[in-house]
């Protein structure tokens, strides 16, 4: 009997190794919730520095103990609700119903999209101003936001667009995009201390790389003959070909989305009331302005990176609430 032969199985993890389509990617699924409230946020990467807090866990070894422990530093300005986006089920897919855009928009969000013109005056209350535009059927609705970048430390103009789930049933969920429109939304309206977040975004990018690098590849011995930094053996010398992903080869490293669970949100600063930014600023990229989020342990990409954050949908533990004592400001210049 002919053996079965089934060359192609299992998963290939992060292949192909390609850069980013684009600098700043969304999730695919947030948690469910019963409540009309936002499920998602952006900010900034600044950087990481040392917060010392006090361990309240009460099997943990060292309860009751200060421990100190590395965070990043994320600056989170408002975002602004530019408008709605409503979505139609066809099966599986969502496909575009329309939108409805605010009469009221940053003139920063025209360096991004064209911006429609504004329409004449109505005398309408708020929420009844956009029903006209409102499609009949539609099965489900975002927010469309924008950054505001000026408000931030990253020192650029242009702001970044992107859509943002929100929790209840049809009718919460335009009630409260209704109420949001054309206004700011603030980190402490979506995330409280002590949750737990996912965060994704677009790694630092390191361009084309060998397979040593890029994959780890034990350098060849000084006797082997031609290369060293290389995988040797690629296959037969027949009509057979190289699989890809199957053998560690040169190629782009880097700039790709990776998504990191269940990060621990140890402190949501507000304003300028609590120092966070050390003496003479962030290195490569400076002052924090407004509110930020102190991020337990370290979050992909480089400084001046959007970090797209949502509310665990894994989450290991309920809320730990944390208690930060002191947050470490000393140079890094």
């Amino acid at each position: 009997m002919a053996k079965g032969h089934k060359p192609v199985a299992g998963s290939r993890a992060y292949w192909p190794k390609k850069r980013a389509k684009r600098i700043y990617d969304t999730f695919r699924s947030v948690e469910q919730s019963e409540e009309a409230v936002l499920l998602e946020f952006a900010g900034y990467k600044a950087g990481m520095t040392q917060v010392i807090y006090n361990d309240s866990r009460k099997n943990s070894p060292t309860h009751g103990h200060d421990l100190t422990e590395a965070v990043t530093v994320l600056d989170c300005p408002p975002l602004f609700v530019c408008g709605i986006k409503f979505y139609r089920k066809s099966g599986n897919i969502l496909k575009d119903a329309g939108n409805v855009m605010s009469e009221k928009l940053p003139k920063e969000l025209a360096r991004r999209t064209s911006v429609p013109k504004k329409a004449g005056k109505q005398e309408a209350s708020k929420k009844d101003k956009y029903a006209a535009k409102i499609p009949d059927n539609y099965d489900d609705l975002r927010l469309l936001v924008c950054t505001k970048p000026r408000e931030s430390g990253i020192g650029k103009k242009k702001p970044e667009l992107f859509e943002l789930r929100i929790g209840g049933n049809k009718e919460e969920k335009l009630n409260y995009a209704r109420e949001k429109m054309g206004s700011e939304i603030s980190p402490q309206e979506v995330f409280k201390e002590g949750d737990w977040l996912d965060v994704k975004s677009v790694t630092k990018g390191k361009g084309f790389q060998g397979p040593v690098k890029r994959f780890g590849v034990t350098i060849r011995g000084r006797k082997h003959e031609k290369k060293r930094r290389h995988v040797g053996n690629l296959g037969s010398v027949g009509v057979g070909r190289v699989l890809p992903g199957k053998l560690a080869m040169p190629g782009q490293l880097g700039f790709q989305t990776r998504t990191e669970y269940n990060k621990r949100l140890l402190k949501i600063g507000k304003g300028d009331s609590e120092p966070s930014t050390p003496k003479g600023g962030f290195v490569n990229y400076g002052n924090i302005k407004g509110n930020y989020l102190l991020v337990h342990g370290s979050v992909p990409g480089p400084k001046k990176r959007l970090i797209m954050m949502r509310k665990a949908i894994r989450a290991p533990h309920e809320r730990e609430l944390v208690e930060v004592k002191k947050i470490i400001i000393d140079s890094q210049q």
